[in-house]
């Protein structure tokens, strides 16, 4: 049994997490990220995401206090968004609603990766891999098996009552869909990466096209049967406030009648080829959008791309249905890409994450900022900034890298 001491730390970090969901200022953030994917744009919108967590040990964020297992993730939950609001918030939205997942599993794809990984910092998830090549053969592809959704309701509704005896007269708790870049992300090359390594991907594609496009083929046909599978269950979130690490939220999605039957139609759809970054935009056309465009067909609104340089593909993209928010990297022309995509569509700009590292230097983090906001004011194009993939960097860096984007914007 939980003590008392425990049961307050939990309640009073609930209570400081809702007063904030709850006020004026963040209900202006929800209006911000709506007014940029709406193409709208009040003003660009900043996010920090993807934190060195482990080098972030601030307010307790990591060394929770609590020694129950239920309450220290509930603490630990909190505590993390608590940080992030204080330190690294720029426009940070909380949501007032406390999401318990629904306990989603899936059977698997039948072939597994197998790598070795080289790392700098037990501590630190971002790691070097060495992957071996798991699909050589036709027979190789015959292995990729559709995978089973199942759904722990007993798990997930027992779960819920914890949550809501601790935290419910506090704040609302609500039983929800599974995370949306696990159920709306078509991450077909990223697989492919994992399952046969970058060079073999890539001679492959070169040498052996029919060979991957078997591959390709099989993989978006496994994703569309994953998602006819989570909406005949109804495991969906109706409830998307980020679409990896960037705002989701909008006017434009239609909204569920209920819970009961959320559809793809509902919510942002994601794809991407980070690897394509080393391909032509004909061999990105022909192995990666003509799968997009199918396995993106079911959904509402769809965010493309990651760390691939994408400011001289944007036409192939355009070929996808509902496409709404490109990713533009530090890799990319950000002048050239708000120039092409105008008012049509949301530029998510991705500053150098390697700028708030030891050489942090305050002039070209301004730089880099001022001309991404200078673009999408020239070009009339909504954008959203997040700093991500941060793999190091001390905590005064971060902090002033967002003191500096907040000036900016604020002056848009």
């Amino acid at each position: 049994m939980a003590g008392l001491k425990e049961l307050t730390i939990v309640r009073e970090l609930a209570a400081r997490y809702y007063n904030i969901a709850m006020s004026e200022a963040n209900n202006e953030k929800a209006r911000l990220y709506k007014a940029v994917n709406d193409r709208k744009m009040i003003r660009p919108v900043v996010l920090m995401d993807e934190l060195p967590w482990f080098e972030l040990n601030i307010d307790y964020c990591l060394d929770c206090i609590c020694e129950d297992t239920g309450l220290r993730g509930l603490e630990g939950y909190f505590r993390h968004w608590l940080t992030r609001h204080k330190y690294f918030g720029c426009d940070l939205y909380l949501n007032p609603v406390f999401n318990v997942a629904k306990q989603v599993s899936f059977s698997g794809l039948g072939v597994h990766i197998e790598e070795e990984i080289l790392k700098t910092n037990d501590n630190n998830h971002i790691v070097s891999h060495a992957y071996a090549d798991k699909l050589q053969t036709e027979e190789d592809i015959e292995k990729l098996k559709f995978s089973a959704v199942s759904y722990n309701e007993a798990g997930t509704k027992k779960h819920f009552e914890f949550v809501s005896d601790i935290i419910g007269d506090i704040m609302p708790v609500k039983i929800n869909g599974i995370n949306s870049d696990y159920g709306t992300g078509h991450v077909l090359w990223d697989t492919v990466s994992m399952l046969k390594g970058a060079e073999n991907l890539l001679t492959d594609l070169a040498e052996r096209p029919e060979f991957m496009h078997k591959i390709a083929r099989k993989l978006t046909d496994i994703f569309l049967d994953k998602v006819r599978q989570l909406e005949e269950l109804n495991l969906f979130s109706p409830d998307q406030t980020y679409i990896h690490c960037t705002p989701a939220l909008t006017n434009e999605l239609e909204r569920p009648a209920d819970y009961d039957s959320i559809k793809p139609k509902h919510l942002w759809g994601r794809a991407l080829a980070q690897i394509f970054g080393a391909v032509s935009k004909e061999m990105h056309d022909e192995f990666d959008i003509k799968y997009a465009i199918e396995a993106m067909e079911p959904f509402g609104l769809i965010y493309y791309g990651c760390c691939e340089p994408l400011d001289n593909k944007i036409d192939i993209l355009k070929k996808i249905k509902n496409l709404r928010k490109i990713s533009i990297t530090p890799w990319a022309n950000v002048n050239l890409a708000a120039e092409i995509m105008g008012n049509d569509f949301v530029l998510s700009a991705k500053p150098n994450p390697a700028n708030v590292g030891a050489g942090f230097d305050e002039d070209v983090i301004k730089k880099e900022l001022k001309e991404i906001v200078n673009a999408a004011k020239r070009n009339n194009c909504s954008c959203d900034i997040t700093l991500k993939d941060i793999s190091t960097g001390s905590p005064g860096n971060l902090i002033k890298w967002a003191q500096t984007a907040m000036r900016i914007v604020n002056d848009y």
